[in-house]
């Protein structure tokens, strides 16, 4: 069957076969991995949950990974990195994702506002190491923020599944109940798992007025609270995904306990470190494109677009390395980290990357 894909994808050179199949049908592929919307559901506000049919080059996920997911927004193709909701799977085509309407966000507001069954997107197959391990932890902490529900929601959705017998925590920050996705599920499986304990908590910030009287604060992660909801957290295997935060509040606790490799997280947001405009110099060089500028200050991939090119590129925040180039000379600073690179013929990430002084990238 190869052999004879390959034969057809060199007749129909210089396009690739599926440029031709997606005429007939959108969702028809030789090679390349798609999608179609089968619902849309808003239950929750300000979020969208979209249950997807795979095309058959769909392996499944591990439960915590992400996939991405790319749509066509005024004739330009955008890429978004999300996680499967569902249990761990091998060779079901079906998957979940929950996406919420980020301010800004261009694509989750987009499939927020225009998602409905019938639509094709793109998707990659599943990635990252966030994820349970093949070997199940004895006992097992879930703490999540916001969006960050999605993957720890397959991993406690996983563990329901499979019958999971040891201890299990799942702790979700939201701003109010009505913003939890899948509140109904996670009642349920609290019900019939006496071993799985679901809290949920719902922050107030200092000064916030209630009743008549000025809050002091509430809610937050602490040493505190950790002790209350998972005591035996020492001995768990950890999982933390949601706004920087929540996750600064983890690490630091576990730190402190010595425990930092118990626990294991996934971001979804762009933590930077800050870059001054002002201290920018040099020229960026795209010498794929013959093309020169005075380094702003800002990303690689943001100053190749204020110059008129178009590179490619996902998720725009380090994690799904669509937007890789070589960088020919110079030095570079990652926006994540601070660390500096003036290794050249280098591939770097162009969306987390900033040049310091004279910098040439093959773009």
């Amino acid at each position: 069957m190869v052999g004879l894909i390959d034969l057809v994808q060199t007749l129909t050179t210089p396009h690739p076969l599926d440029r031709y199949l997606e005429l007939v049908n959108p969702g028809l592929t030789a090679r390349e991995l798609r999608a179609e919307v089968t619902h849309v559901s808003h239950a929750v506000p300000g979020s969208v949950t979209l249950t997807l049919r795979a095309s058959r080059q769909w392996r499944g996920h591990s439960a915590g990974q992400y996939v991405q997911i790319g749509v066509s927004i005024n004739g330009v193709r955008h890429t978004r990195c999300y996680s499967p909701i569902d249990p761990e799977s091998r060779g079901e085509r079906y998957l979940q994702l929950t996406v919420k309407a980020h301010p800004g966000g261009l694509v989750s507001n987009y499939l927020h506002a225009n998602a409905e069954p019938g639509m094709v997107v793109d998707l990659a197959p599943a990635a990252g190491v966030f994820h349970l391990p093949q070997r199940r932890p004895d006992k097992v902490l879930l703490v999540s923020g916001g969006s960050g529900i999605t993957p720890v929601l397959s991993m406690l959705r996983t563990l329901d599944a499979e019958g999971y017998t040891g201890q299990v925590t799942f702790l979700h920050y939201a701003r109010q109940p009505e913003m939890v996705p899948h509140r109904a599920e996670l009642s349920s499986i609290a019900q019939r798992r006496a071993n799985f304990r679901i809290e949920y908590r719902y922050p107030v910030e200092p000064g916030t007025v209630i009743d008549g009287e000025t809050s002091t604060g509430s809610g937050f992660f602490d040493y505190d609270e950790l002790e209350r909801v998972a005591p035996w957290f020492a001995d768990a295997q950890t999982f933390v995904c949601g706004p920087p935060p929540l996750m600064r509040a983890v690490h630091t606790i576990f730190e402190a306990e010595g425990l930092q490799d118990r626990v294991l997280s996934e971001e979804f947001t762009l933590t930077t470190v800050p870059t001054d405009p002002a201290e920018a110099t040099g020229t960026v060089t795209f010498s794929g494109s013959d093309v020169a500028a005075d380094n702003t200050g800002a990303t690689l991939l943001e100053q190749a677009e204020a110059s008129g090119l178009t590179p490619e590129y996902g998720c725009r925040m380090g994690i799904c390395f669509s937007c890789t180039a070589t960088k020919v000379s110079g030095c570079t600073r990652n926006i994540r980290t601070g660390e500096l690179d003036a290794e050249p013929d280098k591939q770097i990430q162009v969306c987390i990357n900033t040049a310091v002084g004279d910098v040439d990238i093959a773009l």
